[in-house]
């Protein structure tokens, strides 16, 4: 397994692209790389994308945090939102209660919340996760928080874009109800991104590296982004810094 440490800045820039022509992000809370990425695509965009990132006081228009964020997403005035999970499968299914037989779980998580609903009313829900093991990226989900597919005839307007780990970037084919490998982090293989995934997923015959955070984005993170961002998760800020 490569020891090659995980590029956040990478992370970040990479979460920006996904964004890009988004009207409206909102991002959950313990949230730092997302937030942060979220942050430098509202800049990218020259202001013009509203962001709400939950926990903030400075980028947080709501007074009832989740409640709110839920009623605009069941009004489509939330274009994105990142999901994570204890365990990811390959048809994008989510997992936050626990390991094992549901409700003789064996560990326990967070719990699901509010993350079926908003999986199912936002249009691009980015999957989140740095660490990619066979314990997380799983053949199946031990126990279905929020499906990343639904039968024929089920409304919904939401659903998985793409998956973005510490190793490699998937992107969703809904058509197919699988993922894609796009490309792998520089320091990674494509033999060692099979090797750590425990679902099935497609890719091309020649997988390229993903594109590296760029001059301009890394000035943005070391100035203003790196700043915003510091308002709600000042360890990460300070981390940020010494990282780049």
């Amino acid at each position: 397994m490569s020891a090659a440490p995980v590029d956040r800045a990478l992370l970040i820039s990479v979460i920006a692209r996904l964004l890009a022509g988004c009207r409206h992000v909102a991002v959950g809370v313990s949230s730092p790389v997302q937030g942060a990425g979220a942050l430098l695509a509202r800049e990218l965009s020259g202001g013009t994308m509203r962001l709400t990132v939950l926990g903030s006081r400075r980028n947080n228009f709501f007074t009832s945090g989740g409640m709110e964020t839920f009623d605009l997403a069941a009004q489509g005035r939330i274009d994105a939102f990142f999901l994570s999970g204890g365990q990811i499968d390959g048809r994008g299914n989510v997992n936050l209660v626990g390991t094992g037989d549901y409700p003789d779980t064996q560990v326990r998580w967070s719990g699901s919340f509010g993350s079926s609903y908003m999986y199912f009313l936002v249009p691009r829900v980015i999957l989140f996760r740095e660490e990619h093991s066979r314990r997380v990226m799983v053949p199946k989900v031990d126990f279905v928080s929020a499906p990343g597919m639904s039968d024929a005839g089920v409304y919904r307007r939401g659903g998985p874009h793409a998956l973005l780990t510490g190793i490699a970037l998937f992107m969703f084919d809904a058509a197919r109800g699988r993922f894609r490998l796009a490309s792998v982090h520089a320091g990674h293989t494509v033999e060692e991104v099979r090797d750590r995934t425990g679902f099935e997923f497609d890719m091309a015959d020649d997988v390229g590296v993903t594109a590296p955070a760029d001059p301009h984005h890394l000035a943005l993170l070391k100035g203003k982004v790196r700043q915003e961002v510091g308002e709600t998760y000042p360890k990460f800020a300070r981390d940020l810094a010494g990282a780049l």
